[in-house]
């Protein structure tokens, strides 16, 4: 197995620099983000890259003698959404992804299922939460339509290059558990298209990302290595805890494309992202590697970062000392770049 790190956490250094703090932590692989929700800071020869051998060879000559590979490239984002603006530019990071990936002599590139509107001529996502009622069946069936059409020509795309594509389960998405995947399979054929194992949307849904790797098997083509602490609040609130503010304009915020931003997380929230080990040991980490590795041997597993109370650096080392302790507890040795 490969370890490394999705570097959406170290935008704020240059890649030389983000290489370098990776393979201090002693792993082995770098996860770029090429689109979607953020930009590709780390690839800003993209453009030159997908047509000049020249440039591809002066940015793969970046990673030379560091012991840090490419381990995948990352565009999440929503690339059903209804509003051109997003969806459509969306959908584009997911193409050039896949093109940027055979280029890089990668074979993943990680992204979400999308979620469309809830109908014709609407612009918001509608995401179907307990289809308990026919109505919601009915926008089932209309997203399902929509998504049908892009994944199809996706996974052709991917499998004339030679990639597969890696959805996120994440809610918010129509494809958001192992129902969802076995759905979206059975509806396009798809071949080229599988799921990325993040185990942190799992574990606040109240699923075992152990299971769901065991049900799942050959569909898990790529892993991310992220935990969550259920706290004490989710007795009063729920893990659908909808407590979020919206943020002002003058404050520091993410843009999600268009005029879409991400909200500020709830105070005492009923889950929190953590890093690796603060919410579940590295006994349990061990398993779920264990799990991956029966799968496939040489999966990619890379940390992602997003723990609110610890900084940059500090929370890679604490989750690569976790996720290191993990494999050496499974038995499982670590492939070196």
């Amino acid at each position: 197995m490969k370890f490394g790190v999705y570097n959406a956490i170290l935008h704020d250094r240059s890649l030389p620099e983000a290489i370098e703090v990776i393979a201090k932590l002693g792993l082995t692989g770098i996860e770029l983000n090429s689109g979607g929700f953020l930009p590709p800071v780390h690839i800003p020869t993209f453009d030159d890259i997908l047509s000049s051998d020249a440039a591809r060879d002066e940015f793969l000559g970046l990673f030379e003698g560091t012991g840090v590979e490419i381990a995948g490239l990352n565009c999440n984002g929503n690339p059903l959404h209804p509003d051109p603006v997003i969806g459509s530019k969306h959908a584009e990071d997911v193409r050039r992804s896949i093109r940027l990936a055979n280029r890089l002599g990668q074979h993943r590139v990680v992204t979400m299922s999308g979620l469309p509107a809830g109908e014709p001529g609407s612009r918001r996502p509608n995401w179907i939460v307990n289809a308990w009622n026919s109505a919601a069946l009915d926008v089932l069936d209309y997203q399902w339509s929509v998504a049908e059409e892009f994944w199809r020509e996706i996974d052709h795309e991917a499998a004339d290059l030679d990639v597969k594509v890696a959805l996120e389960l994440h809610p918010q998405n129509l494809v958001f558990n192992p129902a969802g995947i076995r759905e979206f399979v059975e509806r396009t054929g798809a071949t080229n298209i599988g799921v990325e194992l993040d185990a942190s949307h799992l574990f606040w849904q109240w699923m075992d990302p152990v299971a769901v790797v065991q049900d799942l098997g050959p569909l898990v083509v790529h892993a991310a290595a992220k935990d969550v602490r259920i706290n004490p609040s989710a007795a009063v609130y729920g893990v659908l805890d909808n407590r979020f503010r919206r943020m002002k304009p003058e404050e520091p915020r993410t843009n999600l494309g268009g005029d879409e931003w991400a909200n500020e997380w709830p105070k005492e929230a009923a889950w929190d992202f953590v890093a690796l080990g603060r919410g579940h040991d590295a006994v349990y980490w061990s398993t779920w590697l264990a799990a991956l590795y029966a799968v496939d041997p040489d999966m990619l597993v890379n940390i992602e970062h997003e723990d609110v109370t610890l900084g940059r650096i500090e929370g890679l080392e604490v989750a690569a000392g976790v996720l290191l302790d993990a494999a050496r507890r499974a038995g499982i040795r670590t492939s070196e770049a």
